[in-house]
């Protein structure tokens, strides 16, 4: 497996909603987010200027069981 990027909170949402993650709601900075098919829920931090962590990446993309390639290359 790849190194996973760095990447800000809006970057994750943007590619999320690219797969078919839609923007359910926002409370704060954190956005919640859900796939149109099949339910799978995530919560996105987005804090201006800040990147999110890589630990934190992977445990977006283990919850929404989607891998590193499936999320770069846009399918899910």
């Amino acid at each position: 497996m790849s190194k996973l990027p760095i990447m800000t909170g809006m970057e994750i949402v943007k590619r999320l909603e690219k797969i078919g993650f839609v923007v359910i709601r926002q409370k704060g900075s954190h956005v919640f987010m859900r796939h149109k098919k099949d339910n799978r829920t995530t919560i996105v931090p987005v804090h201006k200027g800040k990147d999110i962590d890589r630990s934190l990446l992977r445990k977006i993309l283990n919850d929404l069981e989607l891998s590193y390639e499936d999320f770069i290359k846009g399918k899910g």
